[in-house]
């Protein structure tokens, strides 16, 4: 499979390189490409070096399968032309997510909705997806009618150099400001730019994609996205109403059984999903699982993953693995 990076030297496309060559997948030829003035630089994959190319060559150069994490501008421009060269686009901006003619895809919950004629995919937001991976066999099993959700979001998730700001700010360095306010012994809710209705556009990704992965538009979703000064990943906590009644160990056994989900639910032990744990890992940890109280057949869980693995460059390749597993490229 010739295989082509987009965004290879940034912060996700590092991690998918990673996750590449962890996973064995099946890459005779590496297109490592990005802005023009990464052009020329040399990365070094499985123990070769590649040449990192501009957008038109590796266009001109047919991928297979193209991974994009360059922004969601570059990624309207630039997907139709790969697409119109035959290649298959895996997007994981925020470009084509909500566009009615674009599948949104977490593979362990939608795959087998892909064909052959998909040519640009849409990876779905980082907190969205480690959210949804919980959430959709819980709504296969009693139906999901509310959702409540309060993030506590990684700075890796703004990218380089907000991880560059918290650690001048720890430092005592003077430095650029990515943020409005030092993120150091602080938490900022706001993640992204605010919307007409008062919510940032981080939390409306969560109301919206979360509709359009369970193919469910009767879900109600409500979202406050908070960025914490944490490296390893994200954290959510998530009050979710079903229609039906649960038993609270039917819940962790379902969960316990779901395909890239991991239980730590054991408060005996003080075991319970953390950032600092999930950091370099794919799944998604799932934790503090307990009825509430105060409100009929409504549950509440503590959900945590690598926002740039599972969030981003794993589900990415999950489903260009998917793609070649069903012999759709």
């Amino acid at each position: 499979m010739r295989i082509a990076v987009v965004g290879a030297t940034g912060m996700v496309g590092e991690i998918m390189l990673k996750v590449l060559a962890e996973r064995n997948f099946p890459v005779t030829e590496l297109i490592p490409v990005a802005s023009e003035k990464s052009v020329g630089k040399e990365i070094e994959f499985q123990g070769k070096k590649y040449k990192v190319v501009g957008m038109q060559t590796a266009v001109d150069m047919k991928a297979d399968i193209a991974l994009f994490s360059a922004g969601g501008g570059t990624s309207l421009e630039w997907a139709p032309k790969f697409a119109a060269a035959g290649t298959t686009v895996i997007d994981n901006s925020s470009a084509w997510r909500m566009d009615p003619t674009k599948k949104l895809v977490v593979p362990e919950i939608n795959a087998n909705q892909l064909t052959k004629e998909d040519k640009i995919i849409a990876n779905p937001n980082c907190s969205t997806i480690q959210m949804v991976l919980a959430l959709a066999p819980l709504h296969k099993k009693y139906n999901v009618k509310r959702v409540i959700v309060s993030t506590y979001q990684s700075i890796t998730g703004t990218g380089v150099k907000a991880v560059q700001q918290f650690e001048n700010e720890v430092a005592g360095v003077k430095g650029d400001m990515v943020y409005k306010y030092e993120i150091n012994r602080n938490c900022i809710p706001q993640c992204d730019v605010f919307e007409d209705n008062g919510y940032t556009k981080e939390e409306m990704k969560l109301v919206k994609e979360t509709k359009k992965i369970l193919s469910d538009d009767s879900i109600k979703v409500t979202a406050t996205a908070v960025r914490v000064p944490v490296v390893g990943g994200h954290s959510e906590a998530v009050n979710v109403e079903f229609s039906n009644d649960f038993d609270v160990n039917e819940v962790r056994t379902i969960l316990s059984q779901t395909d890239g989900v991991t239980v730590q639910d054991n408060l005996d032990t003080f075991t319970y999903p953390m950032p600092k744990y999930a950091e370099g890992k794919n799944d998604v940890f799932v934790g503090r699982i307990r009825r509430d109280e105060s409100q009929e057949n409504t549950l509440n869980m503590w959900i945590v993953a690598d926002n740039l693995r599972k969030g981003a460059a794993t589900n990415t390749i999950q489903i260009a693995e998917y793609l070649i597993a069903a012999k759709l490229v």
